[in-house]
């Protein structure tokens, strides 16, 4: 069952809100619209990138009905804290997760992250996280007042490395959902996320090609933290 009709099916339509993230896709924003509702932005946490329980709780009205947790990148969302935030004000929070590749690919995944983690230099590589299983490896290219990420990811990609932006714009930036909002982390985590590749059928030479290709890019940043 999709999100609009398990919306539909708890109640949730015209006159309601329903809190969704802004950074990812514009799926659950349609849906909640598809169920007649009226989607609601909150920020995300940096670190997860899903989202933040203080943040979904500051935007909270009579008027919210639900929350639809969307799980990123492989990393999950304290769901826990957003679970009890729903108990205590009375919401339906939905959960939509990634497909999840297959046990053995994932410990494959999380072996060339681990590569990854120890030999990037200049970026700000993941938080392993409680279950990390890397669908995508996303890192950050700190900003120093130029398109940093973006000049990254075209010198990374004529070394002949797939990158991609995870997130290029915020749907609350998105000309049907335009919102007046102040989404702080949701903005950087757009300015500043590449996905670099950790497929299970990369090779040993990939990840030295990956590595090699983007720290020689590292004069460009600042310091990573």
């Amino acid at each position: 069952m999709g999100t609009a009709a398990m919306l539909r099916a708890a109640g949730v339509g015209l006159g309601d809100e329903v809190i969704v993230p802004a950074f990812g896709n514009v799926e659950v924003a349609e849906a909640v619209a598809k169920a007649g509702a009226l989607p609601v932005f909150a920020d995300i946490d940096p670190v997860t990138y899903c989202l933040d329980a203080s943040a979904v709780e500051a935007v909270v009205t009579p008027r919210t009905a639900a929350v639809v947790v969307v799980h990123r990148f492989g990393r999950l969302a304290d769901i826990a804290s957003l679970h009890a935030l729903g108990a205590r004000h009375g919401l339906l929070v939905l959960e939509q997760g990634e497909s999840e590749a297959p046990y053995d690919e994932i410990a494959q995944r999380r072996e060339r992250a681990a590569y990854l983690h120890a030999k990037l230099r200049g970026v700000r590589t993941p938080d392993d996280g409680d279950g990390h299983t890397y669908q995508q490896y996303v890192v950050r290219v700190p900003g120093n007042g130029r398109p940093d990420r973006d000049a990254f990811a075209r010198a990374v990609r004529a070394k002949g490395v797939e990158c991609r932006v995870p997130v290029k714009t915020p749907v609350h930036r998105l000309p049907e959902f335009r919102r007046c909002v102040s989404l702080p982390e949701t903005e950087r985590a757009s300015d500043e996320t590449l996905a670099l590749p950790v497929d299970a059928t990369l090779t040993k030479r990939d990840m030295q090609r990956i590595v090699s290709a983007c720290n020689a890019l590292g004069g460009l940043l600042q310091p990573a933290f």
